[in-house]
């Protein structure tokens, strides 16, 4: 009996499991490239030679000089079940990918369960009839049962026994079905629109209405056209806004997947394709900047420009460098209000810089001791990763940021007797009554963030918090009197 159940194992085909898209989330041709591109950004031009010399070189290219931790790639868990599960049946499982080697002999190392592993190497692309041809000549024809994704597994299914076919790319189920035995489709990775907001991270949008700060101090809230360039500056800016946090999530993969949150993130968690976000910040850009072109004037355009560089700059380098980060940072608030003055054409005020300067570097800082305070709440003394703070560093950034919180206020004191400013209001007197509330608003802010009770961006949390729109509402009333 137990020589017959032997037979009957022996008998049953060896699992072949597909890498990309499949074992995982994500692409590693993809992966790598980002990676690389984050490490060396001038380092395109050497990609573009390896293109050139045929794609198993990109790989390999790619693969020994980009650095990657497979132990946080985005792992599908049904896949994984299903690898478990025929390794308990005593079958043979095999991991066979177009991926290069190194990491493909690295991510089965990871996950223990491989028998052995083909893939990509020596300038051979192990991809659709070449993989095929080598699991026919291995296993013969109907001797496996293969799980795969996409268009060029197409090409292997007619050889097996049985097809898997995992979260399937458009059109690919309904085509395995004619060409191969299909025994299971998993679906553990459906598309969703609530993804892609927030992707978009639409609720950032918020810090958009900055734009409309100079419309309010040149008292011209009441005009039409005024108000419309506003909501069409708005839109334009959240466009270029969003396409910036795709390409920052893209090229902050590998960073974000050791974060306690971040790693939730659609691009990061694998539930968003790295091609479909690599072809969506294009377009938002070209969205962004050809309604800003045809609608508003040319200066706006200029800074939007001026926005998206800097915090392309931001993105690859300057986030990383001490100091430099906050200062970017309050910079790209900045560029909001500066935006609205170009949409408005109204002037831009010492006052209106001077004020932000200090307002958004505060704010900017509060994000930074916000994440190394959860650092320090997990016993962290290294430098946070992608940033050049230590836990250590906290006393120090409060300082900083409360001092910095605290000027703004000065600077709002000076307004009032600032000869320009009489002729502005009736009452200019009354505005000295916001003083108070903006330093009632700052320090509760601070002591939030103190307490680690601050877990958004501190002006999307301005925009949400019921206390600071009633601060926010007495601000306005402030300066309605006064006017």
């Amino acid at each position: 009996m137990a020589l017959t159940q032997g037979k009957l194992l022996d008998a049953v085909p060896p699992l072949i499991v597909d890498l990309d898209g499949t074992l995982l989330r994500s692409d590693l041709l993809l992966e790598t490239f980002l990676a690389y591109v984050r490490k060396k950004p001038t380092g395109v031009v050497s990609v573009l030679g390896w293109l050139r010399q045929g794609k198993a070189e990109l790989k390999e290219g790619l693969a020994l000089a980009a650095e990657l931790d497979v132990a946080v790639l985005p792992y599908d868990p049904e896949v994984l079940g299903l690898i478990r599960q025929a390794r308990r049946e005593g079958r043979e499982v095999v991991l066979a990918t177009a991926s290069h080697r190194t990491l493909a002999e690295r991510i089965a190392a990871h996950v223990g369960e491989f028998d052995d592993v083909f893939a990509s190497e020596q300038g051979l692309n192990l991809s659709a009839e070449r993989k095929r041809a080598l699991l026919v000549a291995r296993y013969g024809e109907g001797g496996f049962d293969y799980l795969g994704n996409s268009r060029d597994d197409l090409a292997v299914w007619p050889s097996a026994r049985e097809a898997i076919v995992v979260n399937p790319d458009a059109g690919v189920e309904r085509k395995a079905r004619r060409l191969a035995q299909v025994s299971q489709v998993i679906d553990s990775n459906p598309p969703s629109l609530r993804l892609w907001f927030k992707a978009l991270r639409l609720h950032q949008w918020m810090k958009n209405l900055l734009i409309f700060v100079p419309l309010l101090a040149a008292h011209l809230l009441g005009q039409p056209q005024q108000l419309l360039n506003g909501v069409l500056a708005f839109f334009c800016f959240g466009l270029c806004a969003s396409s910036v946090y795709v390409l920052n999530d893209l090229l902050d993969l590998n960073d974000d997947r050791h974060h306690r949150t971040k790693r939730n993130r659609p691009f990061a968690s694998g539930r968003l394709r790295l091609g479909h976000g690599l072809l969506a910040v294009p377009l938002l850009l070209t969205a962004a900047f050809g309604a800003a072109a045809m609608l508003l004037p040319w200066q706006f355009s200029a800074v939007l420009g001026a926005y998206y560089l800097l915090t392309l700059a931001y993105s690859l380098y300057l986030k990383r460098q001490m100091t430099v980060d906050v200062i970017v940072l309050a910079m790209l608030y900045t560029a909001r209000i500066i935006a609205g003055v170009a949409a408005f054409s109204v002037p831009l005020t010492f006052w209106i810089l001077a004020f932000s300067m200090f307002i958004f570097l505060s704010l900017a800082l509060v994000k930074r001791y916000a994440e190394l305070r959860e650092a320090r709440s997990r016993d962290m003394h290294a430098m946070t990763r992608g940033r050049g703070y230590y836990p250590g560093d906290l006393d120090m950034i409060a300082s900083l940021g409360a001092a910095s919180g605290y000027l703004s206020v000065m600077v709002l004191a000076l307004y009032i007797h600032d000869g320009a400013t009489a002729s502005l209001y009736a009452f200019p007197h009354v505005i000295w009554l916001a003083c108070p509330l903006l330093l009632f608003w700052i320090t509760r802010v601070w002591m939030l963030t103190h307490r680690g009770e601050m877990n958004d961006d501190p002006v999307v949390f301005a925009i949400r918090d019921r206390i600071s729109q009633v601060i926010g509402l007495l601000f306005g009333v402030v300066f309605w009197v006064a006017t």
